[in-house]
């Protein structure tokens, strides 16, 4: 565990029902903004949030525009039109808007409005440290932590390759967190993005970047998502549920922005950009395999998450609160209707002969050094075929 912490977090949270509502006084709070622009997608403009959020701006004197271009899993062109549009309007912050997509492309926006705007520069190992527009972030959705997390990941058009900048630079200056925005969300994307939110949680506990920040965030994380999937999953409707688990995408994100994800995330990249897997559930996939193929090397680790989540006691040695973490996992798969690779559709053919590929992908990231067991490319290989069924 490293000696010294260095928190990264965005300046100001609003966090509660209706701090929507607030979208003025905490404009104020980062600049006299008087023009942002607005970075979203079109199902946030036709469930009626965007013109909410602009009639909240007018009312407190503030114009806006709207950049509804984003798409899931953003590419490098989306992100330079949005910032031809912030140039061109004249914007002096980017609010984004809706769920992790749209908020990666408009911390990307504001930071390249104003430095390089080849995405290339901003690979890893490369960190982006300077400063770009006010960035504001609210979230839609409760998973990616994207409102917190100092990550914004990019889809390098041409090749494909999901390119993960990070850097203080891609902290939004600030948040808020209204879980009323989440309601509109269907089942399967509630379950999706809090897998998402719980895999966060155990690679930064498991992190060999972990800290004793990060720890109280991964653990308080993992036990909001337990006691409150499930009935968010079959009851949409219950709000408390719903609020739990828009803190706990907050929490993971304050996670795993200080100690990083791993070999889940990972692996998990070439999933959504090849074979556009939905990224909470290509994690939720992933996550028993990559668990059961890791815990040997932190079992005392992996046993504190089990215990976190319900599914082994405190007396229970290491080794069984290992075993009933792997199993729970399954469990909750199953329970959450996550399909299996198979399941998905994927073609079995394609994608065994794109696993070296991928592998490669995976490890480029600097994500699996992160994970308590390192692999290498033939230790991935065997964990997407393992994956498979």
């Amino acid at each position: 565990m490293p000696d010294t912490v260095c928190v990264c977090a965005p300046r100001h949270l609003n966090i509660g029902k209706g701090a929507l509502r607030d979208i003025v006084d905490m404009l104020g709070k980062i600049g006299t903004i008087k023009n942002p622009l607005i970075v979203t997608d079109k199902i946030m403009v036709q469930v009626g949030i965007v013109a909410n959020l602009q009639d909240y701006l007018a009312k407190g004197g503030v114009k806006s525009a709207v950049f509804d271009e984003v798409l899931p899993d953003p590419t490098d062109d989306i992100v330079l039109a949005g910032v031809k549009a912030a140039i061109d309007g004249g914007h002096d912050a980017v609010i984004g808007l809706g769920g992790g997509s749209s908020l990666d492309a408009g911390k990307a926006i504001a930071v390249m409005a104003t430095n390089s705007r080849d995405i290339q520069d901003y690979r890893p190992p490369n960190l982006f440290n300077g400063t770009g527009l006010p960035m504001m972030a609210i979230p839609t959705t409760a998973g990616t932590g994207s409102e917190v997390t100092h990550h914004t990941v990019i889809i390098h058009n041409e090749t494909r390759e999901k390119i993960s900048c990070r850097g203080e630079g891609f902290v939004p200056s600030a948040a808020i967190i209204d879980y009323e925005l989440s309601l509109s969300k269907p089942k399967r994307l509630i379950a999706d993005n809090a897998l998402d939110t719980l895999t966060h949680a155990i690679e930064a506990y498991v992190s060999r970047k972990a800290t004793l920040y990060s720890d109280r965030m991964a653990l308080d994380c993992m036990r909001l998502v337990a006691a409150n999937v499930e009935t968010a999953y079959s009851d949409p409707e219950n709000l408390p549920s719903r609020e739990a688990l828009m803190l706990a995408a907050t929490f993971g994100g304050l996670a795993f922005t200080n100690a990083s994800i791993a070999l889940v995330h990972a692996m998990s990249r070439p999933l959504g950009s090849l074979f556009h897997v939905p990224h909470g559930m290509s994690n939720a996939m992933l996550l028993p395999t990559v668990t059961e193929y890791s815990k040997d090397a932190a079992p005392a680790r992996y046993a504190d998450c089990a215990r976190a989540l319900g599914l082994a006691m405190d007396n229970d040695s290491d080794e069984k609160a290992c075993g009933s973490l792997i199993a729970g996992l399954y469990d909750y798969n199953a329970r959450l209707d996550v399909p299996t690779l198979s399941a998905f559709g994927l073609d079995f053919d394609t994608y065994t002969q794109k696993q070296a590929a991928m592998a490669d992908d995976a490890l480029r990231s600097g994500a699996p050094n992160h994970n308590p067991r390192v692999p290498d490319q033939q230790d991935i290989i065997d964990l997407f075929q393992k994956a498979w069924g």
